[in-house]
């Protein structure tokens, strides 16, 4: 029996359940996430519950069942390796439309593109970031490292050994992910062959 298909009740009395999930945990788990800056890890939780990793992990699904039992504006979802409440995905359009002037007026468009270069392409030093934009690139990453969205992990074992940029957990929480390997597929906005050759033959090139 898959464990997502079971209702709270049955979920409490499952043997894949070894103890009933107290309430009190559940409002606990809810009441630190809810306030929280950032996504709060399991562990953090323990430590702060004192109770065990398992016994949150537990807790945690719990919560994640009821979500999607509950219509609600939000849910709690796993983030950069935490746990966060998140907009609910039909209801994105309408919170995008909310905060896109103010966050249009934080990164530019040379942040924005310097920031994708880095997230597709890490880890990746100043002058490959240069090299692909064609313009100088050391402000925009100074400005997106002190952010908090990029940060030196390390040096490239080449000449010179430049520093080399990777995004940071700060970056996925912003966007929305659990990991890099969540980004869109670059494939899904590059124009095929075929599209390509008609541009290309509507044009007039050879």
């Amino acid at each position: 029996m898959n464990i997502d298909e079971l209702t709270d009740q049955e979920r409490l009395t499952s043997p894949e359940v070894t103890s009933p999930v107290d309430d009190s945990l559940l409002m606990a788990i809810e009441a630190i996430v809810s306030v929280a800056l950032e996504p709060v890890g399991l562990m953090t939780l323990s430590a702060l519950l004192g109770v065990g990793v398992e016994e949150i992990a537990q807790a945690v699904e719990l919560l994640m069942v009821r979500d999607r039992e509950r219509p609600r504006g939000f849910r709690l979802v796993e983030i950069a390796g935490g746990l966060q409440y998140r907009t609910r995905p039909e209801f994105e359009e309408v919170v995008r439309a909310f905060v896109a002037e103010n966050f249009s007026t934080r990164l530019s468009k040379a942040a924005l593109e310097t920031l994708a270069i880095v997230a597709y392409r890490q880890p990746i030093s100043r002058a490959q970031i240069a090299a692909i934009r064609g313009v100088q690139a050391e402000g925009v990453v100074r400005m997106l490292q002190a952010r908090g969205y990029i940060a030196p992990t390390h040096r490239d074992s080449g000449p010179g050994q430049a520093l080399l940029y990777t995004t940071t957990p700060l970056f996925l929480e912003r966007m929305g992910l659990a990991s890099i390997s969540d980004l869109p597929q670059l494939s899904a906005f590059v124009p095929s062959v075929q599209a390509i050759e008609a541009i290309e033959a509507a044009l007039g090139y050879e």
